[in-house]
């Protein structure tokens, strides 16, 4: 079970990632991730800026000075950095487990407070914004096919339950 936010050493992995792509400047890498999320999540600049501090400091980036933009702070991963970079993708490999969490976690809070009648949800009237409710939950599932299919392959209903997937896969 998460506590909270995104699985530990995803944002610092990302950041060398993206690095390893191009030199960039922060409020770049965060637009980046945002975009890499579809839009729906974007890490704070308290998170991306000491990173990349971090890493300046530990030799896995290094400023550089562009001649267009003498103004912004850009780095570029050095070969510590892809040293670096080859351990942060074997960690993130094994964070599959938190990601499910936060996923699923969130999606049965939303489900739990648009169906248990000890909370009392005010939902905005129809039309006038997000609504927790059946309609809402169909298309976040429906959403979650669809990308899915983009990234993988037609969907195929799993009929086990999460012991028996646990079991069939090794988990």
């Amino acid at each position: 079970m998460r506590k909270s936010g995104p699985p530990k050493g995803l944002v610092s992995y990302l950041v060398l990632e993206l690095l390893d792509e191009q030199p960039r400047y922060g409020y770049e890498i965060l637009k980046e991730i945002e975009s890499l999320s579809g839009g729906h999540w974007e890490p704070s600049y308290g998170s991306v800026y000491p990173i990349l501090y971090k890493f300046e400091d530990e030799g896995y980036a290094q400023r550089i000075e562009v001649e267009d933009e003498p103004d912004r702070k850009y780095f570029e991963i050095t070969d510590d950095g892809r040293e670096k970079l080859a351990e942060k993708r074997d960690e993130v490999g094994d964070t599959g487990d938190d990601f499910i969490d936060v996923i699923l976690g969130f999606y049965h809070v939303f489900a739990v407070l648009g169906t248990d009648e000890r909370f009392e949800i005010e939902n905005p009237d129809e039309g006038e914004g997000w609504r927790f409710d059946e309609a809402f939950s169909a298309w976040i599932v429906e959403q979650l096919i669809r990308h899915h299919e983009y990234y993988f392959d037609d969907f195929e209903r799993v009929e086990d339950t999460p012991e028996e997937f646990a079991d069939r896969m090794g988990l």
